[in-house]
């Protein structure tokens, strides 16, 4: 075998190790059980205790006579958290008085700036009812651990003007807490819509 076969044979390999670890990471693929069988429930969500904008300690039992929209990122997001957040809106706005069976949830990855006055403030932007999560950052990564969340700070100097790198993803909830699906900032309104009138 020439080098050059090689280094294509080790770079496919090594390809297919990581698309198996992310697989692995977002509970795509769960380990096997003590029958040999795994569960095919994807293992995304969690418990979360962390404090809402207006200052209320809550849990995901908080929200369990419903389906839950919980989407992680941060108010001073140029881009993608605000277009994710105005998804989000759009399709309740679509399902109509359907939404009331709906909690949409936004939990901050930046606590330093994202205070519970502030994400008040941020909230009110969107679809109303719309809950705001902030909380210390051990329990904010827990939460953010549950959900297979990344997220870090992207300038490590003591600047507040700074950007995170963080996942965009808008996770789908069952009222028990456990994972439907999930989409992106750059999914329809009408087709999140559509999947959740489905669960509904």
């Amino acid at each position: 075998m020439n080098h050059k076969v090689f280094r294509i044979a080790l770079l496919a390999a090594l390809a297919v190790f990581l698309l198996f670890a992310l697989a692995w990471q977002w509970g795509l693929i769960a380990s096997a059980g003590r029958d040999g069988q795994s569960s095919g429930i994807a293992r995304i969500g969690g418990p979360f205790t962390l404090i809402d904008h207006n200052g209320q300690k809550r849990s995901e039992k908080d929200f369990a006579d419903r389906l839950m929209l919980i989407y992680f990122g941060y108010s001073y997001c140029p881009d993608v958290c605000p277009t994710a957040l105005q998804v989000m809106s759009s399709a309740l706005q679509i399902l109509g008085p359907k939404a009331s069976n709906v909690q949409p949830i936004f939990i901050t990855i930046d606590p330093g700036r994202d205070n519970q006055a502030h994400l008040k403030e941020y909230v009110a932007n969107f679809f109303p009812g719309m809950v705001g999560l902030t909380g210390s950052e051990d329990a904010l990564k827990k939460a953010a651990n549950a959900y297979r969340v990344y997220y870090r700070k992207a300038d490590d100097g003591d600047s507040t003007e700074y950007l995170m790198d963080h996942s965009s993803i808008i996770f789908l909830m069952a009222p028990d807490g456990s994972y439907l699906t999930h989409f992106t900032h750059q999914t329809p309104p009408a087709k999140l819509a559509d999947v959740i009138r489905k669960h509904l």
